[in-house]
């Protein structure tokens, strides 16, 4: 009987990290299509609502689901509260304390601070170039993240209920 009930117990724990590792995989193209739509709101607040920086960071992050909402959130209080620091400073440390929350690679975090260090030294006309070209690179990592997916999130649900017979096998 024991041993039976430890066999449930390594299979269940096994499915489950096998789900947990799967759900990484799909984690990260949503939070792709999360930062889109963010920095395409950016976009909208600077290039037609004519709206400050800070502010338009603000009115991003009340748009955005967590873990994106803190790092615009926190760009734009680091801006509104310290005054020695540039907005490319508060925007890569903000994306830097940030990242470990989200499922995105540091392809994507190269993207935003590349952003970062062109918003608020340029005119509308080009930072709004500059959010499109953002909008572009990240469009091209979450097709990858896609494909991904399709390729391991099937394998790493598989793979943790494999291993967990196996491991139930040898107890056996």
């Amino acid at each position: 009987m024991i041993k039976l009930l430890g066999a449930v117990l390594v299979l269940f724990a096994g499915t489950m990290i096998g789900f947990q590792q799967a759900a990484k995989f799909a984690e990260r193209p949503r939070q792709l299509r999360q930062l889109a739509h963010a920095l395409q709101r950016l976009e909208t607040e600077i290039g037609y609502g004519h709206t400050p920086l800070p502010e338009a960071l603000e009115r991003t992050a009340s748009a955005t689901p967590e873990p994106l909402a803190s790092i615009f959130r926190k760009a734009a209080i680091g801006v509104w509260e310290t005054e020695s620091f540039s907005f490319r400073d508060s925007w890569e440390q903000a994306i830097t304390s940030q990242w470990s929350a989200t499922s995105m690679r540091k392809n994507e975090q190269a993207v935003l601070i590349r952003l970062g260090s062109t918003l608020g030294i340029s005119d509308k006309d080009d930072q709004m170039k500059h959010i499109h070209l953002a909008l572009l690179q990240l469009k091209a990592e979450e097709d990858s993240a896609r494909d991904d997916q399709g390729r391991y999130e099937k394998m790493w649900k598989s793979l943790g209920v494999l291993i967990a017979v196996l491991v139930v096998i040898l107890m056996v």
